[in-house]
């Protein structure tokens, strides 16, 4: 098994986990919610139901990134793990606002308030939630898997959603009659945090679809490792772009003009060459030979 491939096997198992954990929250927090009374537990079971929708992407953009260059594809499927974070943050979007619409509806009305039973699958959520955005974000940031770390802020907000929803239950359980709404603001709340972490994942996402470069601190990782090759005796230009998991280079390398055109090519080589071995989240290198002025 390849480095890219154990990268790829480590995150199908992480996104695996993540849609186990999000089914078992969704049922407990809707069943729960439901039986309670209680808009803002209801609220969280939503939310962990669309994330269910939204792993299951993940899972999907990595068993397909993973798939060799073709004639269709030759700089290979990595942009489908990309894209698979692009449609989280779609999903997260359009759950907030519907959980916000939702929640709304219900201000106002008079009605008992929910069971106290209500906070024990938050409670759960807040733990489990915790445990899973640790995971997914140590993983993710190893891999370099944009999809996987979009997922680690949708487990980050649940925690928050969580949390509000908690204190709103609290609230309304400590003085039904002054804060019986607070119930439904907390649902309402659950639902703005949920739709600006769908908007900050598109942000992060399209910059990658678009063909944004890479951070600074990875283009002087690629400078330093061409620089070190024997014969490099200066950069011209260096060009890079995401692609799922991994990064393709175009780099202009100056060499000695007394050099043969042999002797270049050689050198071309070996940059591509050490650049593929000491940076493995790299693709692939596309080297151009210029002579030193």
């Amino acid at each position: 098994m390849t480095k890219q491939q154990s990268k790829l096997a480590s995150g199908r198992r992480v996104a695996g986990w993540g849609i186990f954990t999000s089914v078992i929250l969704a049922v407990a927090n809707i069943t729960v919610g439901l039986a309670a009374g209680s808009t803002s537990v209801v609220a969280a079971g939503a939310e962990f139901a669309g994330d269910v929708l939204a792993s299951v992407f993940v899972l999907l953009g990595m068993t397909i990134a993973v798939r060799p260059p073709d004639d269709n594809h030759p700089y290979g499927h990595g942009r489908y793990e990309t894209l698979a974070g692009f449609l989280v943050g779609i999903i997260l979007f359009s759950g907030g606002v519907g959980i916000c619409w939702r929640s709304l509806q219900r201000v106002g009305e008079v009605h008992a308030p929910p069971g106290a039973f209500a906070i024990w699958p938050l409670v759960a959520a807040v733990l489990l939630r915790g445990i899973m955005a640790t995971i997914k974000f140590r993983v993710g940031r190893r891999i370099k898997s944009a999809s996987l770390i979009a997922d680690a802020w949708n487990d980050s907000v649940d925690i928050l959603s969580a949390g509000a929803a908690l204190a709103a239950v609290g609230l309304t359980l400590m003085d039904p009659v002054r804060f019986l709404s607070a119930d439904h603001y907390g649902g309402f709340a659950v639902g703005i945090a949920v739709a600006v972490t769908g908007l900050r994942i598109l942000r992060d996402t399209s910059m990658d679809l678009t063909d944004a470069t890479p951070a600074e601190e990875a283009m002087q990782e690629i400078r330093v490792a061409a620089l070190s090759v024997p014969g490099v005796e200066g950069i011209e230009k260096c060009f890079a772009r995401n692609s799922g998991l991994q990064v393709h280079v175009e780099l202009h390398v100056e060499v000695d003009p007394r050099l043969t055109v042999g002797e270049s090519h050689e050198i071309a080589g070996a940059v591509r060459t050490r650049l593929k071995q000491s940076l493995d989240w790299i693709a692939d290198v596309l080297v151009h030979v210029e002579p030193k002025p």
